[in-house]
Formats: C-alpha cells, structure tokens, sequence
C-alpha cells in the first residue's frame, strides 16, 4: 500500500520529503542547543529551510553549478554574519552551526543530483560530530602529540609510500620490493594494533594482559619486558604465566600473517600451531592464576614502547630482504639442511623476517612442506631462546618456572616434524 502511494507521487515530491527530514535532524539537533540557553544560528525551521533552497536553487538551474554557487555564497554571507554576531556577544563563539548550515544547503543540492546515499552520509556523520562533541574534544586528554605522530607515520608506511615501491622484480634473487614493502605494513600493523589496545588497557588487566596483548605484538620483547619486571616483582606464578601466553600467542600471530601472504603455507601449519598456541594460553592462564603468596605489585606497569617507528620500519625492510636472498641462497646451494640451519639461526634472534621471506617462496623457489618444517623449527628455538632470557632476567623462582614452561613449549613444537616429514 504504501508502496503504491509513494509510485504516485512526483519525484520532486519524494526528494523533498528526503531532503526535509534530513535537514530536519540537523535542525532537531541545533534546538536543543538552543534550548540550553546558548546562542546559535537556525534550530528545527531554519535548516530544513536551507535544505529546501539548495534542492529548489538546483531544480530552478537545472543543476547549474554557477546557479547553486551563487545560493552558496548567499548562504554562507549569513553564516558569516551569524558567526561575527557570536564572536561579538556570545561566551561560546564556536562555527559548526554555521558549517551545519552550509552543509545542509549542499545536501538538498545532492539529493537533486540523486546522490542520496551521499547526502544521508553527511548528514549521519554532521549528526554524529555534533552529538559527540565533548567525547571528541576529550581525546586530546587521551591521546598525546606523539601518538598522532605515530599514527601520522603508520599512514606515510601505508598512503605514501607503498603506492610509489615498484612492483616489479629487481636483481638476480628476483626481489619485489612492493611485496616487501607490504610485508612491512602488515608487521607494523598487528604490532601497532597490538600496541593501541595495550595503551587502552593500560592499568586495568595486570600482567597477564600484558602477557597476551604482548604475544601479539611480539613474544620476544614481551618475554624480555616481562623477565625485568619479575625481578622487583617477587610473583613468580604471575609472570611466567604471562611469559607462557604470550609464546602461545606467537603461533596465532604467525598463523595470521602467514595466511596474508601464503594459504597453502597457512593450512600446512594450522594443524600443528593451532593446538600449540591452545595448549599454552591455556597452561599460561592456569599458571598465572597460582598463588603467590610473598608476591607484591611491580612499582611500574610492564609496558611496551611503541613499535612503529620509521627506523623500524626500514630496518626490518632491509633485514627481510637480507634473510630473503640469504634464504635463495640456501635453498640453491645448501639444500634443506642449510635453510634448517638458517631457521634455527634465525630463531635464536628474530623470527619474523626469516618466516615472512617463506611467505614470498614457499611454493616457487622453497617446497611448502620444507618452508612449513623451517618455520616450525625456527619458533621452537625461538621459545628457546626466551627461555634463556627468561632465565637470566628474572628473579630466580621466575626464571626457572618461565624456562621450565618455554622449554616444553619449545619441545612440543617440534613435534608437527613428525607429521610434516
């Protein structure tokens, strides 16, 4: 029934109807403002009014642009006389009922060029700046200058940047340096990412959230973190647990970075990983949750620094495509026992770039099951490796609970060797 009606109505009839009820929620919005005494321009008549004079100016020019700019100036010479008024006479000399105002008008013109779901955007995302004005304004309490610096560089990493790496292969190891470049990204990304949600938690989750947001940032730096809070901690359940669940988040992270750039290399290692990282969130949660009957709170939070930064960035390009070529080199001239021989080598330091240069040759220039088996055995001597930082870091009780645990860890994750040889 309704659907009948409204096929008879003109098409004017319908747009403006549009074009009147968004105008109306802008002005619904801009009342109740006035309402709390403040001095404004326009409220629940004056918008919808704006709304109709651009649609109106629009339909009269037939979607002149000189016929609709010349209603926007006139529109925007009594915004600016309102705003001067409010400079004058008003304690709260603000301009978005003013830039409202213009919007407004431009949105009755959008909607008579049929772009409606451009016109509804706007005015959703006018409604939900107005309305969320002191939430807004607030982040500045919240987030600092060197934060938006950080995310400032995130996007140089990501807008700028890649789209001007050639996306091409270079060299005689066949080397394409958008792969890496995106490579690069999508580390920096869950790192970051990682990072953010850290410093949203900071203070409400205690070490094991730590331990886990960590993980997914990067299990080594966690360990090593963690290992020198440990030792003015004297909670030696509490921190090895932590230690534990951040190396089983290890495998979850792997698992997803790898299935970014390689699915087939994902799959072959899912059914290894999986049960790995399950198995050590679990161990770790169970071993944290333990009494620590002498324990005491650390005087400072374990807390990571932020990990992107451009030297980072252009460090880790130039490491993973040094492990890259050092790789092509093996696989050529070595064979599998020498790119074996570089996982465990890589393992002992830093495992990202040696498994996310698989990723760019597993199944071409290195079999899937041989770079499968390279990345199993690099993260079991990565845990090992974390477990000797562990050791020697943390106070005694936790070093020894934190090897004991990664040692096993590093024990069982050898085991998938057994059904990918």
């Amino acid at each position: 029934m309704l659907e009948k009606f409204v096929n008879l109505l003109p098409q004017e009839a319908t747009r403006l109807l549009l074009v009147f009820f968004l105008s109306f929620l802008i002005g619904l919005e801009r009342e109740e403002l006035k309402q709390s005494g403040r001095r404004t321009f326009g409220g629940v008549r004056t918008f919808p009014l704006l709304g109709l004079m651009g649609y109106a100016l629009a339909y009269i020019t037939q979607g002149s642009v000189a016929g609709m700019g010349i209603g926007f100036s006139v529109v925007a010479a009594f915004m600016l006389v309102s705003y001067w008024f409010k400079q004058r006479y008003s304690n709260h000399p603000g301009i978005t009922t003013e830039i409202s105002g213009l919007v407004v008008y431009l949105t009755g013109c959008l909607v008579y060029f049929g772009h409606v779901w451009f016109a509804c955007t706007l005015v959703v995302a006018n409604l939900l700046l107005l309305e969320l004005k002191d939430a807004l304004e607030g982040l500045t309490e919240r987030i600092n200058g060197e934060e938006l610096v950080t995310f400032a560089k995130y996007l140089m990493l990501t807008a700028v940047i890649l789209p001007l790496v050639p996306n091409r292969e270079l060299g005689p190891f066949a080397i394409n340096p958008f792969k890496t470049w995106i490579v690069v990204v999508a580390v920096g990304g869950v790192s970051y990412g990682s990072y953010l949600i850290q410093r949203w938690a900071h203070g409400r989750g205690g070490v094991f959230l730590a331990g886990v947001l960590g993980g997914i940032y990067s299990s080594t730096v966690t360990t090593v973190v963690l290992s020198r809070q440990a030792a003015k901690a004297n909670r030696p359940h509490a921190y090895s647990g932590a230690i534990l669940t951040a190396s089983g988040l290890m495998y979850l992270r792997i698992l997803v970075l790898v299935g970014v750039f390689n699915r087939e290399l994902m799959r072959v290692l899912m059914s290894g990983f999986l049960p790995l990282a399950v198995a050590a969130c679990i161990a770790g949660w169970i071993w944290s949750h333990q009494p620590d009957p002498d324990g005491h709170e650390s005087g400072q939070e374990p807390r990571i620094h932020n990990p992107l930064q451009l030297r980072t960035a252009f460090g880790f390009a130039i490491v993973f495509m040094g492990v890259l070529v050092l790789t092509r080199l093996a696989v050529a001239h070595l064979g599998r026992g020498g790119v074996y021989g570089l996982a465990a080598l890589m393992g002992a330091t830093d495992v990202d770039p040696f498994i996310m240069g698989l990723t760019q040759t597993a199944g071409t220039a290195t079999p899937v099951v041989v770079a499968a088996q390279a990345i199993v055995i690099a993260t079991a001597f990565n845990n090992l490796a974390k477990g000797v930082y562990a050791f020697v870091l943390a106070d005694r009780a936790t070093g020894r609970r934190a090897a004991l645990g990664l040692g096993l860890l590093a024990l069982a994750g050898f085991l998938p060797l057994l059904w990918l040889g």
